[in-house]
């Protein structure tokens, strides 16, 4: 039986005004690794791999949104963070940022690009959306990009925010267009957010084509 074959990665630099962010990624989106059997048993096919390793192009856009972001005084949370190029990015500029992910090989790659960047250690608890508990605690900000790429998603979404926010506390979510956006926008709802779609010309935040959109929900604290 011959050895497993190793994945192939790629180094690539993304440009944010004058910070630079490093990250290594899967070279693309065929590589797969799971020779312990750990993605399998927490339900990750193998196409589904690698889908956390490359850089997509709503998390591009949540990352070049939260670059001029005010993040002064906030707890930040992204959740699904895949590759994490927005925590990356906001590592980068000082901020309170910690993320999570399903997928056992993402804390990896994580710690490696911070490294890359020269970063400060970033907070990693590797979580899924119906896991229950995970020693997060609560945050002033919740972000996260093409979470909502199946209708089960609205509500263990909604949910694991729900879960982790602060009675004051604003999210941003990027969607490319998948459908789900005004049954969860009624999930938010239900938990007390207002939702606000954020208006900007996409070509301000990323080169190609990009019809999705960025919805922000607000919720305030009574009294």
């Amino acid at each position: 039986m011959s050895d497993p074959k190793p994945i192939r990665v790629r180094y690539q630099t993304l440009e944010f005004g004058d910070v630079d962010i490093h990250v290594r990624t899967l070279r693309d989106n065929q590589q797969f690794a799971d020779d312990d059997g750990e993605a399998e048993r927490l339900g990750i096919s193998s196409a589904a791999w690698p889908l956390f390793g490359v850089v997509w192009t709503s998390g591009e856009v949540l990352a070049r949104f939260m670059n001029d972001y005010d993040i002064e005084g906030l707890r930040i949370l992204e959740f699904g963070c895949g590759i994490g190029l927005t925590t990356l990015l906001l590592n980068q500029r000082s901020a309170d940022i910690t993320a999570t992910d399903h997928h056992p090989s993402v804390g990896d790659f994580l710690e490696q690009n911070v490294v890359l960047n020269l970063g400060r250690p970033v907070p990693f608890i590797r979580t899924g959306w119906a896991d229950g508990e995970a020693g997060l605690g609560l945050f002033d900000l919740i972000v996260a990009s093409d979470v909502l790429y199946e209708a089960a998603h609205v509500e263990l979404v909604s949910a694991f925010i729900d879960q982790h926010a602060k009675p004051t506390c604003v999210v941003v979510i990027v969607d490319p267009g998948r459908g789900q956006q005004g049954r969860f926008g009624r999930a938010m709802a239900g938990r007390g957010f207002v939702h606000d779609d954020v208006q900007v010309r996409h070509e301000e935040l990323v080169t190609g084509p990009f019809k999705g959109r960025i919805g922000r929900y607000i919720r305030t604290e009574p009294g």
